[in-house]
């Protein structure tokens, strides 16, 4: 099959690139990036002179690149990890997260329809959710929990979700969304918390924590992800919604306390800054839809994935010491050294 994945020179669409590459040698990959700040090619640079793989520097936005490339390779499935993605930055500008994650998703969609492309898939986020409260455990995210979003980044999607369910009733296009837990393992952005702390830790800076650092999250280990992903876009029911969670529910000063120990480094690095405006409490998915219907089940502990992690980010020290550079160094000290 060619499977058209957009966004794939960022975190987890190069994740999965690669594992469709490493997994499925009878599929051709085609990858469409804009390359914004998020959007690395170095990401791709093991898998950039594949014959089963093509590179296209597209914005999801552009009606006419994106209709003429659907014209060209006529792919038979669509996997958009195309978004702006960080909550911060959603908060300082709006527009450009309601630009790529609800308008581009449109684009795609009406070339899906134009070109009778078999599956459209939408990978979301568990933040669409909104949050739960710290103090009752026993609760956790379905796919038929309300969405109530706390951010520009989340309504955003949550718009995206919508959009596309209406799709699949108003034209029967025939389309699958995954909501995901937060995503950890090779290639994540430096600015994202698990790396940030990793590469912090690394040169002995300051490890900024919001608030008291009490915030939960589910974490889940990226190759599980796309495991999930990859079993969706083939198994899945067209119109559902599946929720993928990685069962690694830990506080943000718990993630950090555990880097600074496995890196040997002190906690009096830990610094409290102040806390993001409109900070989701905490976030928790119920995966068992996937697991009943798909199979689905996460594969890699916490224990074991941080290490990986930890050790990757060791191991591909020029992948992250490019990004840092820059305009990411005055991003970081806008958003953190200012609190």
């Amino acid at each position: 099959m060619k499977i058209l994945v957009t966004g794939g020179a960022g975190f987890i669409g190069g994740n999965f690139v690669h594992y469709l590459i490493d997994r499925h040698p009878e599929d051709e990959v085609i990858c469409v990036d804009c390359l914004t700040y998020a959007g690395n090619m170095d990401t791709l640079a093991d898998v950039a002179d594949n014959a089963r793989f093509s590179f296209h520097k597209i914005d999801i936005t552009d009606e006419k690149a994106i209709d003429a490339l659907f014209s060209s390779v006529k792919p038979d499935i669509v996997v958009n990890f195309a978004a702006e993605s960080h909550v911060d930055r959603s908060i300082e500008n709006p527009g450009a997260f309601l630009k790529t994650n609800i308008l581009g998703v449109q684009v795609l969609m009406d070339a899906c329809r134009k070109y009778g492309v078999g599956r459209y898939h939408q990978v979301s986020t568990d933040e669409v959710y909104g949050d739960l409260p710290l103090d009752r455990p026993d609760l956790m995210f379905t796919e038929e929990t309300p969405l109530h979003t706390s951010s520009p980044y989340s309504a955003s999607k949550a718009s995206a979700d919508l959009l596309v369910s209406a799709y699949f009733r108003t034209y029967g296009l025939p389309v699958t969304i995954s909501r995901c837990s937060n995503n950890y393992g090779p290639y994540h952005f430096p600015e994202k918390l698990i790396p940030l702390m990793i590469i912090n830790a690394l040169h002995d800076k300051p490890l900024p924590v919001y608030g008291k650092g009490e915030n939960v999250r589910d974490w889940l280990y990226v190759e599980d992800h796309c495991s999930a992903i990859d079993l969706i876009i083939r198994n899945g029911k067209p119109g559902e919604v599946y929720n993928v969670g990685g069962h690694n529910e830990k506080k943000n000063i718990d993630i950090v306390k555990t880097i600074v120990r496995k890196l040997g480094k002190s906690e009096d690095l830990i610094t409290y800054v102040k806390d993001r405006a409109g900070h989701d409490l905490r976030y928790a998915i119920n995966p068992e839809k996937i697991h009943r219907e798909l199979g689905w089940l996460p594969a890699t502990s916490f224990e074991v994935g941080i290490e990986k992690t930890i050790r990757w980010y060791l191991d591909n020290k020029a992948w992250w010491e490019k990004i840092i550079s820059g305009e990411y160094r005055d991003y970081y000290k806008k958003m953190y050294e200012n609190r």
